[in-house]
């Protein structure tokens, strides 16, 4: 049964903003936390020209896009593609999810974006990657993923579903360690929640949270972009290739260079995409 609660959201300025503590409980509980209104449809609609611009040069050459399904796409960037950068990750809430969830030491790991275009698929329930030995032994998150779209998401667009509470899951039984065997579905349906995020919205679940991009019924693509962040020692920096020139590391705030691990260099290099996720390539079969 697909509903659209069961998760908290703050409403920018107009509700009372939660602690700390309090968006803590709600991913460790949900496996994924919203803020609304966090940024402007202004913010959002450069942040959909910068998408579309990155698209287009990563279409362009071989290993730019990867394939996450039928028309489904995932991209990976530099943080110089996206006028936004600061913005985003130097956002007070941002920052209070990353320490709470994370500690003071967290790391920016990955930037990208995902689109699902007229014709994606349903993607099987997954996770992104195995449940690493701190979260199987301790039930302790050591990474974010923040999502924002570029665009205001209707029903027919192939809306993101999300299992709440399925971050803890026993993975040790799932195809790759990431994703239940069709069996299981029922379940996964039950708990789904549908989620319809404006520009300016943005949440951070656990990338272990069952979930699923669905079916886009509609003829417009749906980008949305991604933040990965780790706790120090995650290791999933190792997937990625971020990396920023040293004009624009100095030009960062120093509480953004603090949370940026990622090589400083003369000059950028096209990212060719190492994050595949095999079991989506085809789609629900």
């Amino acid at each position: 049964m697909t509903t659209t609660a069961g998760t908290t959201a703050t409403t920018g300025a107009n509700a009372a903003e939660p602690t700390t503590e309090e968006l803590v409980s709600t991913i460790y509980r949900d496996g994924i936390v919203a803020s609304k209104g966090a940024f402007s449809v202004e913010w959002a609609d450069r942040l959909r020209e910068d998408i579309e611009t990155a698209f287009e040069e990563a279409r362009s050459r071989p290993d730019g896009a990867v394939g996450r399904g039928p028309n489904r796409y995932y991209v990976e960037i530099h943080p110089e593609q996206m006028r936004g950068f600061v913005d985003l990750v130097d956002h007070p809430w941002v920052r209070q999810v990353c320490t709470g969830v994370l500690g003071e030491d967290y790391e920016i790991v990955e930037l990208g974006f995902d689109i699902p275009f007229a014709g994606a698929v349903n993607q099987p329930w997954h996770r992104d990657f195995p449940a690493p030995e701190e979260t199987r032994r301790d039930r302790r998150l050591t990474s974010l993923a923040f999502n924002l779209t570029a665009v205001d998401t209707e029903e027919d667009m192939g809306p993101f579903e999300v299992a709440p509470g399925t971050q803890f899951d026993d993975g040790a039984g799932f195809k790759h360690e990431m994703f239940p065997d069709k069996s299981a579905y029922g379940r996964y349906e039950e708990l789904a929640v549908r989620k319809y995020p404006k520009r300016g919205d943005i949440s951070a679940r656990s990338a272990l949270t069952i979930h699923r991009g669905t079916k886009n019924f509609s003829d417009k693509p749906r980008p949305v972009l991604v933040l990965g962040v780790d706790a120090p020692g995650a290791g999933n920096a190792e997937h990625h290739d971020m990396a920023v020139t040293k004009r624009y590391w100095e030009q960062l705030p120093e509480r953004v260079r603090a949370h940026l691990t990622c090589p400083v260099v003369d000059e950028l290099t096209p990212i060719a995409q190492k994050h595949t996720i095999e079991g989506l390539v085809m789609g629900e079969a």
